[in-house]
C-alpha cells in the first residue's frame, strides 16, 4: 500500500511529479484568521499572534477577544475600555463590584470561566447582627466594604447561595471560604472540626469536615487566647501546642491565596447549564457547644476547577501562559484598566 500511494504521490515510476501544493496562511483574510482564532482558548491566540503580523493582528482584534468574553458581559459590566482584550486582562486581575458591592466579578485568565466572590454581606450569618457576637468591620485588604469579625459565639452557621444561571455552563466549580485571623488570633477551631457543604437548595450536597485552625498552617505555638473555658484556656496560657487530629489531611486545614488571605474548600459543583436553581455552601459548627472566636469572613469565593489547578487561586493554564511569557499580567504601575471601570 506504502508504495501504491508512492507512485500515485509520483505519478508513477519514472512519471513526472505532481506540483506540491502548499498553503500560505499569511494569504487568508485577517477577518477569517480572526474567526479561527475565535475558536481557541485566550492561551492559543496569544501563542499563535507568534506566528506573524498578520496572525498577530488577528489575535489582538476585538472580535477574537469578544468571543472569549462570557455571552452576558455588556449586562454585568459595560464597559468604557479601548479594546475587548483589555477589559478581558483587567476583568482577570482586577474582580469588579456587582449588585450593589454584594458580589465581586472577574474571570480566569486561561478560559474566561466566570468567577464570583460572595461578600460577607451577602451571606446568611446567624447572630450575625448581633454586636456580642459579631461585628462589621473595613479593613484595605478587602475587596468590599465591609468584612465580618467573629468575636465569640458557640453556633457558627453561616451560608451562602448564587444562582446557577449566572455560572459558565459545562465547568467544574469549586467553592472556598476566604477569612483570615484577627490580629489577637483564631481559638476554638484547633480541636473541633467545621462540616461544609455545597449543593443545590434543597438537597442534602456534599458535606466534609475541615479545621479552621489557622495556627497549624503556620506551625506555630499558640498564643494566649482571653477567651475560652476548661483545658482550652490552660492549653493556650502556658503557651502548650493542642494535639491535632491524626485522621486529618492537609486539604482540611487552609491554604495560603495570593492576596494575604486564607481559604479552605467547601465543596465542588459540575454546571451542567440545564438547570435555573441555586447553590447554596455552608459553614457550620453548631454541636461542639464551646466559644470560638477571632476570624475575619471576607466571603465565599466561586470560581473553576481547570486541568487540576492549584488550591492557591492560581489555576494551572493561567501559569503556564504566564510562565512563558504569553499572556502576561500587566504591571499596575503602567496600566489600570479598573480605573475606565464604570
Amino acid at each position: 500500500m506504502k508504495s501504491e500511494v508512492s507512485e500515485i504521490e509520483g505519478g508513477g515510476i519514472g512519471g513526472p511529479s505532481l506540483p506540491s501544493l502548499l498553503l500560505d496562511l499569511n494569504a487568508l483574510p485577517q477577518d477569517c484568521i480572526a474567526a479561527v482564532l475565535s475558536f481557541t482558548t485566550p492561551c492559543d491566540a496569544c501563542r499563535l499572534s507568534a506566528v506573524s503580523t498578520t496572525f498577530k493582528s488577528a489575535a489582538e482584534s476585538d472580535a477574537v477577544w469578544e468571543s472569549f468574553l462570557p455571552s452576558d458581559y455588556r449586562a454585568i459590566i459595560p464597559s468604557s475600555l479601548a479594546s475587548k482584550k483589555a477589559l478581558y486582562l483587567s476583568l482577570c486581575d482586577n474582580p469588579i463590584l456587582i449588585e450593589g458591592g454584594r458580589k465581586s466579578f472577574s474571570l480566569e485568565r486561561g478560559s474566561g470561566k466566570k468567577c464570583y466572590m460572595l461578600s460577607a454581606r451577602d451571606l446568611s450569618i446567624v447572630w450575625g447582627d448581633t454586636p456580642t457576637y459579631w461585628r462589621w468591620i473595613s479593613i484595605p485588604e478587602s475587596r468590599f466594604e465591609e468584612v465580618a469579625e467573629l468575636l465569640s459565639v458557640c453556633w457558627l452557621e453561616i451560608r451562602g447561595r448564587i444562582s446557577i444561571s449566572m455560572l459558565s455552563p459545562m465547568t467544574h466549580y469549586k467553592a472556598y471560604l476566604v477569612f483570615k485571623a484577627t490580629t489577637a488570633g483564631a481559638y476554638g477551631f484547633d480541636l473541633q472540626s467545621v462540616e461544609v457543604g455545597v449543593g443545590l437548595v434543597g438537597t442534602e450536597g456534599q458535606k466534609r469536615a475541615v479545621y479552621l485552625d489557622t495556627e497549624r498552617r503556620r506551625g506555630r505555638r499558640y498564643p494566649i487566647a482571653p477567651r475560652g473555658i476548661g483545658l482550652f484556656t490552660r492549653s493556650r496560657l502556658f503557651g502548650l501546642q493542642a494535639s491535632v487530629p491524626t485522621t486529618a489531611s492537609d486539604d482540611q486545614y487552609p491554604k495560603a491565596r495570593v492576596d494575604g488571605w486564607l481559604e479552605i474548600e467547601l465543596g465542588e459543583f459540575f454546571n451542567e447549564g440545564c438547570i435555573d436553581e441555586e447553590l447554596e455552601m455552608s459553614v457550620l459548627e453548631i454541636e461542639g457547644g464551646h466559644w470560638k472566636g477571632g476570624l475575619v469572613i471576607q466571603g465565599i469565593e466561586i470560581r473553576p476547577n481547570l486541568c487540576g489547578g492549584s488550591e492557591n487561586n492560581a489555576l494551572v493554564p493561567s501559569d503556564l501562559c504566564l510562565n512563558a511569557g504569553i499572556l502576561s499580567r500587566p504591571d499596575p504601575k503602567k496600566q489600570d484598566f479598573s480605573a475606565s471601570l464604570p
